[in-house]
């Protein structure tokens, strides 16, 4: 635990302008990101006397190690800087709301020659506009499911589409009119994409002249006694009104607004919103989020604006946000989503009305989804620390290991030896940070010497990390923006911040290429999957290094005993034990890691052939060899000219494929088992792309074998 004053910077090096600061940890891993309008004000808040501070204030400033800081010349800067640090660095000491779950949206892809209305989750694409989201993907497939009667656009895959092109047959959807079917040509792209783009309109709330129309039609056809049509815009009409009804109206029409609640008490804090467009409740979505520091109802809610429209741009940002309390100083972020929307945006309290009453059901939701989360999660958490504290206690820990690696080894009988690195902080993972090894040192099968290179290798980048660490930190931990330390001005381009001219350093987190460090934060324990050896063969690469702050622990399987340096006997952990259980879980995660990627390399190496030892031939080039000369037999006896035919084969090219291909043994015959008849055929294609021809699946000897 870090004195605050050991760090302390003198006041009168601390500017009194706007900036963002940074906490970082002894490991200089940032822990915490703020923004001030004045830093040296609000910096001094920190290093007051520790009784005074808020407990997770005060956790925080005994954590860091330094603090450092970046001077910008509005408070606008300020707010945008500090959503880029936060994203970038994830600070275990922000407020970070995270969604409970992925939330589905109805997306339509504007941006390919055929629209597609398909869900969607995750990221949103440039070019595909965005429906939702919606609370389960069911309502979004029953929504789309009724207007496809009136808007029939293609729905299907692109494995579909092109199947269908091909054979000149539509899928089922087809025949029974509810896709207007480009594939087979019965509408032209140009037609199909103004279809896609009503669907659109009729999904922002412009629905009132689609109904019009239809009921216009439908009038027509009664008049002319085509009472079969009529019947069928009757029930496209039905259609679209069921379709409405799923989104009630709640506010005037036109009405384009986001209503954000939150819900919290001293430990956590729930946010809940609602998209209304058109009047009507387009989406919802909530979020939960530890409170790791002392902040206000504004504050949070300034959060949440930072989270929900960081990444937006346009009218994904609406013409009106209604909060229950407002950000202190409101004008920078104000200002701020009106550069995101490029208009003006009202940010207010709804005082009365409507606006007020719906406020009130999102309010009711944000503590409903509060109550619901506590309900969840108050087993787990306490759960949780306990069994770092009995894992702390039975390997004689003098903390509990609020990080843990996990090594597990993986190959089938001695070939594509791989290992894997899993990694949990305070009991959860951390999946962002999982890493994969291929052993390098000898080959063969030996998990003992595989786990000694392993954890050589991950722990002295650890040590390379923290030698360059210590040579780029500064004395006091200023970094004013505009220069290096040497009075030499560094252009940041604005892509890197959001902030066009805003200059900095460049940060120590990152690799010269600009990659994040990869092994740059050192656990408390480390697991290896097996007994004995395997323990020993950690703790020895870890002191060969000079490493003497780091658990080590092994977890054997056959009968999960808890392996420990220097013991001949195991550690026992009752089967009843949440420090047993944690353990299991670390190590099940770290196999299943360690098998994917074992697989994953084998089921290559399955599938390489010929082509694949050409130095300098890509994927495109083997297709397009293939594709001309139909297989490699046929192009193992071409000549160099006749490679040269190939587009994108040169001279220099056609002879080392020639070369290699000369050099490479052919493959062997084909035998029926049944007859034992060699079966006399071309070879497959070794890109691994065409149907109907045999792929290798098993190890080459037959054998089933035993992946471990």
């Amino acid at each position: 635990m870090a004195d605050p004053s050991s760090y302390r910077p003198r006041p009168g090096d601390v500017p009194d302008s706007p900036g963002v600061y940074r906490f970082r940890d002894e490991h200089r891993r940032v822990i915490y990101v703020g923004k001030a309008k004045s830093l040296r004000q609000r910096l001094a808040n920190y290093f007051q006397d520790l009784a005074n501070l808020h407990p997770r204030t005060r956790s925080m400033v005994t954590t860091a190690a330094s603090v450092e800081w970046t001077v910008v010349s509005t408070e606008v800067e300020a707010l945008q800087l500090e959503y880029s640090w936060i994203k970038e660095y994830d600070p275990r000491f922000n407020v970070k709301y995270r969604d409970d779950k992925s939330y589905p949206y109805l997306a339509v892809t504007m941006n390919e020659k055929f629209p597609r209305v398909q869900v969607m989750r995750g990221h949103k694409k440039k070019g595909v506009r965005y429906f939702g989201p919606y609370a389960h993907a069911w309502a979004i497939r029953d929504t789309v499911d009724l207007l496809l009667r009136v808007f029939p656009v293609r729905t299907c895959s692109a494995g579909v589409f092109k199947n269908a092109t091909r054979t000149g047959r539509p899928c089922l959807l087809g025949y029974i009119d509810k896709c207007s079917a480009p594939c087979v040509g019965r509408v032209t792209p140009e037609d199909h994409w103004d279809l896609a783009d009503e669907f659109c309109d009729f999904m922002t709330g412009r629905t009132g002249t689609y109904l019009r129309r239809l009921e216009n039609r439908m009038a027509e056809a009664a008049e002319e006694m085509e009472y079969e049509r009529a019947a069928r815009l009757r029930d496209d009409i039905g259609a679209l009104r069921k379709a409405m009804e799923k989104n009630a109206v709640v506010l005037a029409d036109a009405t384009d607004a986001d209503l954000i609640a939150v819900a919290e008490d001293e430990l956590e804090a729930a946010v809940q919103i609602f998209h209304v467009r058109g009047g009507r409740v387009r989406g919802q979505r909530g979020w939960v989020t530890d409170k790791v520091e002392e902040v206000t109802t504004g504050a949070l809610v300034e959060h949440a604006l930072q989270q929900l429209y960081g990444e937006e741009t346009g009218d994904a940002v609406p013409k009106e946000v209604l909060v229950p309390a407002l950000p202190e100083p409101v004008g920078p972020v104000q200002e701020w989503l009106a550069a995101r929307r490029g208009s003006n945006v009202s940010l207010r309290i709804p005082q009365r009305g409507d606006k007020k009453a719906l406020m009130e059901t999102v309010q009711r939701n944000a503590q409903q989804s509060l109550a619901l989360h506590k309900t969840r999660r108050a087993s787990d958490l306490t759960t949780r620390s306990r069994a770092l504290e009995e894992i702390a206690e039975a390997l004689d820990l003098d903390s509990a290991p609020l990080r843990i690696e996990c090594y597990d080894i993986s190959h089938l009988q001695g070939d594509d030896v791989v290992a894997s690195m899993v990694v949990f902080e305070d009991g959860l993972q951390r999946k962002n940070e999982y890493r994969r090894f291929q052993i390098k040192g000898f080959a063969g099968q030996d998990d003992v010497r595989s786990m000694h290179e392993v954890i050589t290798r991950r722990f002295r980048r650890y040590l390379a990390e923290k030698e360059r660490t210590g040579e780029w930190a500064d004395g006091d931990g200023t970094t004013e923006a505009g220069t290096d330390g040497a009075g030499t001005a560094i252009p940041l381009p604005a892509d890197e911040t959001g902030l066009t001219g805003q200059v900095m350093v460049t940060d120590s987190l990152k690799d010269d290429d600009g990659r994040p460090r990869k092994f740059a934060y050192p656990p408390q324990l480390v697991v290896v999957d097996g007994g004995q050896p395997q323990v020993a063969a950690a703790r020895r690469a870890l002191d060969e290094l000079g490493i003497d702050d780091i658990a080590v622990c092994g977890l054997a399987k056959r009968l999960e005993e808890v392996w420990v340096p220097g013991e001949d006997d195991p550690v026992v952990l009752p089967r009843t034990s949440e420090g047993l259980y944690l353990l299991q879980r670390v190590r099940d995660e770290a196999h299943r890691f360690a098998i994917t990627y074992q697989r994953t390399k084998r089921a290559k190496r399955f599938r390489a052939g010929p082509l694949d030892d050409v130095p300098g031939l890509g994927e495109t080039r083997k297709q397009a060899l293939i594709k001309y000369f139909g297989s490699v037999k046929k192009l193992r006896s071409a000549t160099i000219e006749q490679i040269q035919e190939v587009p994108g084969i040169g001279r220099k090219t056609a002879e080392t494929i020639a070369v290699t291909l000369a050099q490479a043994a052919p493959a062997a015959p084909a035998v029926n088992t049944a007859t034992g008849e060699i079966i006399e055929e071309e070879e497959p294609d070794t890109t691994g792309g065409s149907s109907g021809e045999p792929v290798t699946t098993g190890p080459p000897d037959g054998r089933r074998g035993q992946e471990t």
